[in-house]
């Protein structure tokens, strides 16, 4: 399955029989609310389940960050309650920007289930085009899903830390919170020394649709990313670092590793440095 797909082709999809339906995730959700599941109550495409970041995309925060990865019994038991199959399809939307969808690709891409992707656009382009919505309560049959973490690499710090300097390592963050100017969330302001900038905002146009990958493609060789060289992808705190992962590979360059605890983790420990300004240090 690719790792987008279009509203239409998803219309289609759900209009199909029923046994080869994909399951819809709405994963609505914004760091300074309302909350998504009140959004999910007001409208989702028909049929979809309501996955929280918070509580199903992620596991408790502490110590390695504030979004770190979920553990992989309750990861398997919330997919099987919103109804994922071993063979099912998924097709994850928010209504943003596409990064708490690509999480949600990356996660399950992560767990080894390989038939998964984003609605290109999201529900705001779902919406626009006119296709139904629903406010009807889903209670789907339980699946069969198996997670088997480890099918997507993970980086811990020392690796992202080797690979800012061996490799390259790009941070998906807004540039003054890559540069230092401000830092509203974690303990420490600035990104991983040798780390290159590359803000999630510019894999997708003002509609929210994803830029086609040679367009993307181009956007990863101004950073500096050479064919075959090892390249990696951290943010604030392991979500909006997932749309890094997927726009490289839409542009060719399957594979990228996640430092999945991100900024969030790197900046509490004193120990490891923190480099400031525009450049990567």
């Amino acid at each position: 399955m690719r790792p987008l797909i279009s509203t239409t082709d998803l219309a289609a999809a759900l209009a199909g029989p029923a046994g080869d339906r994909p399951v819809v995730l709405d994963v609505r959700w914004r760091l300074a609310g309302p909350p998504g599941a009140e959004s999910y109550q007001e409208g989702h495409v028909p049929g979809a389940v309501f996955a929280d970041l918070d509580r199903v995309l992620a596991g408790e925060p502490g110590e390695g960050g504030r979004h770190p990865l979920p553990d992989p019994e309750d990861l398997q038991r919330d997919l099987r309650a919103a109804g994922i199959r071993t063979a099912t399809p998924v097709v994850a939307y928010d209504d943003a920007d596409g990064s708490v969808a690509a999480r949600a690709w990356w996660l399950l891409r992560w767990a080894g289930h390989n038939e998964v992707a984003v609605l290109d656009g999201g529900y705001a382009a779902w919406t626009a085009e006119g296709h139904p919505v629903s406010t009807e309560e889903v209670h789907p049959e339980p699946g069969d899903i198996t997670v088997r973490p480890g099918a997507m690499p993970v980086l811990d710090a020392d690796e992202a830390a080797a690979l800012a300097r061996d490799g390259l390592l790009l941070d998906a963050r807004a540039a003054a919170r890559y540069a230092g100017e401000t830092e509203p969330v974690d303990p420490r302001a600035g990104h991983i020394p040798g780390a290159v900038n590359a803000p999630f905002a510019g894999h997708t146009g003002a509609d929210g649709r994803w830029h086609a990958p040679a367009e993307l493609a181009e956007r990863f060789a101004s950073l500096g990313l050479r064919p075959g060289e090892p390249v990696g992808a951290y943010c604030g705190s392991g979500v909006t670092a997932s749309s890094v992962v997927l726009a490289l590979e839409l542009a060719g360059h399957p594979g990228a590793g996640l430092y999945a605890g991100s900024w969030s983790h790197w900046s509490r420990d004193p120990q490891r440095p923190a480099a400031t300004g525009t450049l990567p240090g």
